[in-house]
């Protein structure tokens, strides 16, 4: 197998969803979490017996992330003494109270009943089975029960490849302030509130805004541009492809992303690399992933009261763009210290010493805001 191509297709695919190319991702994951139990089926025909033969130090669930999904395996690795390690497991965040209107525009009803998966069988022996449960965010850290804590690890599951995010931080400050908006333009990830925030400032000539991505806002978000009358300073880039996010992100100062429930928020990570000073909201993976040194965190509330706050935030770095390049350089640091894929693996690694018995000690959680 190209293993080079499979990678880089697999990127791809994900990026379409993210920005808004990709259909039916919801289905798409329902499907997924009904299939998963005959995938594990499948598996332990084709391994088992290698398995329970010992010929495995580790059996690692990776997929799905949904804690939702439990592993019918898990029970079976316990029994043959393979130590079986789940994770990073993600999700579940709760909608802030404040958008339940976007939220039925997402049509995510199950958010109802999405903690009655705690009540499946298959849910508590599959923690029990588990020797670790990697967790990817504090909230899914939190929903851990108590009685499981102590084989819990705490590790982000969001990460940069500096080898696809290389190119030098730019020198300087643009005139005038350039932003970059990076996802699908959907109703949480909050395209929308970004520009009735900054419409002033486009309109004025102070900023200028680099959109990326595609989804069902897009006719929405060309009315408002139009409605402003500031389609002088804004790019509707659609969508694009990921290795070429680069070339279009490194002219900005700012990453302006007010997504209001994002578990990971990897762009920002990826930005952040390229020196963009990050503007979010501090809820879920953004909040978890973004001290508050490197960038600007909106705290959550209205959608009215979140435009506003952002309007201000916004209009201080143009008063004031000086600010942005001590942060551009923690934020650099930040990510080389923190976010890099071979930091993730010596996490990983860590995690199967200490089931192996090759370490006493649970490995430390890692703690996305210290320093």
């Amino acid at each position: 197998i190209d293993s080079e191509h499979v990678e880089a297709r697999s990127i791809d695919l994900a990026n379409k969803f993210r920005m808004g190319q990709g259909k039916g991702w919801t289905t798409l994951q329902a499907f997924q979490s009904l299939t998963y139990p005959y995938f594990e089926r499948l598996l332990w025909d084709t391994l088992g017996e290698d398995i329970v033969n010992n010929k495995y130090d580790i059996v690692h669930r990776i997929t799905p992330m949904s804690p939702t999904s439990p592993s019918p395996i898990a029970s079976r690795c316990e029994a043959a003494g393979v130590p079986f390690v789940l994770g990073p497991i993600n999700g579940g965040l709760p909608w802030p109270k404040e958008f339940d209107t976007e939220r039925r525009r997402e049509r995510e009803w199950l958010s109802y009943v999405r903690g009655a998966y705690k009540l499946l069988p298959g849910h508590k022996q599959t923690l029990d089975a588990a020797r670790a449960i990697i967790v990817g965010s504090s909230y899914t850290a939190s929903e851990i029960p108590q009685e499981y804590r102590h084989k819990s690890i705490e590790i982000s599951e969001s990460a940069v490849d500096l080898s696809r995010f290389s190119l030098p931080v730019k020198e300087g400050i643009s005139e005038p302030l350039s932003a970059c908006f990076i996802g699908r333009l959907v109703p949480y990830k909050g395209p929308d509130m970004l520009l009735e925030a900054a419409a002033p400032l486009l309109r004025s000539g102070k900023l200028r805004l680099d959109i990326i991505g595609d989804g069902p806002l897009m006719d929405d978000i060309k009315k408002i541009i139009a409605k402003e009358s500031i389609d002088g300073s804004v790019e509707l880039h659609g969508w694009v492809p990921h290795q070429q996010l680069q070339d279009i992100a490194i002219r900005s100062d700012i990453f302006t992303f007010p997504s209001i429930r994002e578990f990971g928020g990897t762009s920002i990570l990826e930005t952040m690399a390229l020196g963009l000073v990050p503007v979010i909201v501090d809820y879920g993976g953004p909040g978890d992933n973004i001290p508050d040194h490197v960038g600007f965190k909106l705290q959550m509330d209205s959608k009215r009261n979140i435009v506003q706050e952002l309007r201000q935030v916004l209009t201080r770095i143009s008063d004031k763009p000086d600010q942005l390049l001590d942060m551009r350089r923690k934020g650099r640091d930040w990510i080389e210290q923190k976010y890099t894929w071979p930091q993730r693996a010596g996490q990983i690694s860590e995690v199967y010493r200490w089931v192996l018995g090759q370490r006493d000690s649970r490995p430390q959680p890692f703690h996305w805001q210290s320093a």
